[in-house]
């Protein structure tokens, strides 16, 4: 099997048990005898352990969310109604396992682990811009990545603790933040004013303590 597949069957085996025993080396030891993996084969694939299976996860998330977006079909739908369906559709996927998503965001957290996390955000706002077709190149790529980073580290904080039906706090709570960022020009020069070199400067200045779990 070839590994993309093989760490995605065990980053979802670790799931269940991540709920009740976090992650670790531990509960992926566990997700490779459920899945009668040899253990031995872990190290290669995950180096790091847990944090790498946790990376792993937002990455296999990203692209479950990619899958189901093209699914369930954009055309004629505006860009920030693209954009709410997307993170809505990446959240709800994994609605089960609200537990242990929230101690992937945990352990995230740590202070070691802050740079990975800050990445990993910023690459889950990056698949969600490129889902919905933004192609541009130009200041605007960071901008838009950098606002959305933030509104959906907030939404997902939210999400961890709605026990509305559906999640319809959730939804409402990500439509407002929708809307209170829909003037990127401001944004725009706001962020010019603050950097020399766009790319430099905002990555450095992006440092949240949440992952794109």
């Amino acid at each position: 099997m070839e590994s993309r597949p093989l760490k995605d069957a065990l980053v979802g085996a670790m799931l269940p048990h991540a709920t009740f025993d976090g992650w670790s080396s531990a509960t992926l030891a566990v997700a490779a005898d459920d899945l009668e993996i040899e253990r031995a084969l872990l190290p290669r694939l995950f180096p790091r352990g847990a944090v790498d299976a946790v990376a792993h996860f937002v990455d296999h998330a990203n692209r479950t969310m990619e899958a189901d977006l093209a699914g369930a079909g954009l055309e004629g739908r505006g860009v920030g109604e693209k954009v709410f369906l997307a993170v809505k559709l990446r959240l709800e996927r994994w609605g089960e396992h609200r537990e242990a998503i929230r101690r992937a965001t945990s352990l995230l957290a740590l202070p070691q682990n802050l740079p990975l996390a800050a990445r990993l955000t910023w690459g889950t706002a990056d698949a969600i811009w490129l889902a919905v077709g933004d192609r541009a190149h130009d200041f605007s790529w960071y901008s838009k990545r950098a606002t959305l980073a933030a509104v959906y580290s907030a939404t997902l904080l939210y999400w961890l603790d709605d026990e509305s039906e559906g999640s319809a706090d959730t939804w409402g709570f990500l439509r407002r933040r929708l809307a209170e960022i829909r003037s990127l020009p401001q944004l725009r020069q706001k962020l010019e004013g603050l950097v020399g070199g766009p790319k430099t400067a905002l990555m450095s200045r992006f440092r949240s303590p949440l992952s794109g779990c």
